[in-house]
C-alpha cells in the first residue's frame, strides 16, 4: 500500500485523508478515515495513524481499540483481533447457558469472549487463559473492569484447579487456518497477528481436538464448549467433540458466515 503524504493535517483536511486511504488500498476509506479521526487526539498523531494503517497494519492497530459485542476492547500490536463473526459464539453460549456462573474463556487473545460474556451474565466469574504473553497482557486489560482474570499458559494447563468440573461456559476460538494456507491469509492477519493464533496444524483442527479432549473433565454438568471452526471443517470438529463424550451440534450464522461446534457435558 502507498504511503500517506504527512500534510496537508488530515484534521484539518478530511476529504485528503479518505483520498489518501482510498489511493493506498483501503475499500472502506470513508469509514476508516472517521474513526481514526475520533480517535485521534492531534493533527500529527492522525497523520501518523493513517500511514501506519496505509503501510497495512490492522485498523484495529491502529486505532487500539476493536467493536466487539457492543464493547470497545483494547487491540495491542502484536494480538489477534476478534473478527465480528466471533459475536455469534457469544449469542450462542448464552442462549445455551443464560444462567451460567464460571466461564472460561481458553485461546483468549485480547479477551474479547471473556469480556462480553462478563458484561452479559451479570455477576459471573469469569477466567481466560492464552499461550501468548503479550495476549494475556491485553486481556487482563479487557477483563480487569468486569472482574476478570487472564492467566499464562497452555490450555487447561493454565487453569487453578479450583475450575476443574465446575465451568458452565466453556469458550475456545481456537486457531483453525490449515498450516497450508496460512500464507494465503489476507497480509493483515498474516503479517501483524502471531501465527500460534492461526495456525492449526495439517487440517485446521489440531487445537480444537486438545481442547474438546479435555472439557469433559472442567464442565460442570450440562456445561457447553463453543469453539468456532470453518464449514468446511464442521463436520470433522462435531466429531472430535462427540469423540470426547460431549453432545455436540453445529450452529450456523449465514449472516456471519459464522459455524459454532457447540459440545454439551
Amino acid at each position: 500500500m502507498a504511503a500517506v503524504p504527512a500534510s496537508p493535517s488530515p484534521l484539518a483536511d478530511p476529504s485528503s485523508l479518505v483520498a489518501a486511504l482510498r489511493a493506498a488500498g483501503c475499500v472502506f476509506a470513508e469509514d476508516e478515515a472517521r474513526l481514526i479521526l475520533a480517535t485521534a487526539r492531534t493533527a500529527e498523531e492522525a497523520t501518523a495513524m493513517a500511514e501506519a494503517r496505509a503501510s497495512g497494519l490492522p485498523l484495529e492497530h491502529v486505532l487500539g481499540w476493536a467493536e466487539f459485542h457492543g464493547l470497545r476492547i483494547t487491540v495491542e500490536p502484536g494480538v489477534f483481533v476478534p473478527r465480528r463473526r466471533t459475536e455469534f459464539l457469544v449469542d450462542q453460549a448464552l442462549a445455551r447457558a443464560p444462567d451460567a456462573r464460571l466461564v472460561v474463556d481458553l485461546c483468549c487473545g485480547s479477551g474479547a469472549l471473556g469480556a462480553a460474556l462478563a458484561v452479559a451474565l451479570d455477576g459471573a466469574e469469569v477466567h481466560a487463559a492464552d499461550i501468548d504473553p503479550a495476549a494475556v497482557r491485553c486481556a487482563r486489560r479487557n477483563l480487569a473492569p468486569h472482574g476478570g482474570r487472564a492467566h499464562t499458559g497452555d490450555l487447561y494447563a493454565a487453569l487453578p484447579a479450583s475450575l476443574r468440573g465446575r465451568i458452565g461456559i466453556l469458550t475456545a476460538n481456537v486457531p483453525y487456518v490449515p498450516t497450508a494456507e496460512v500464507p494465503l491469509l489476507p497480509a493483515e492477519a498474516r503479517d501483524h497477528e502471531p501465527a500460534v493464533a492461526l495456525d492449526g496444524g495439517p487440517d485446521g483442527l489440531d487445537v480444537l481436538r486438545r481442547v474438546a479432549a479435555g472439557a469433559a473433565e472442567w464442565l460442570a454438568p450440562g456445561g457447553c464448549l463453543l469453539s468456532e471452526t470453518s464449514a468446511r471443517q464442521a463436520s470433522a470438529a462435531t466429531a472430535a467433540f462427540t469423540r470426547a463424550g460431549l453432545a455436540a451440534h453445529v450452529a450456523v450464522s449465514h449472516e456471519w458466515d459464522a459455524h459454532v461446534v457447540i459440545g454439551v457435558r
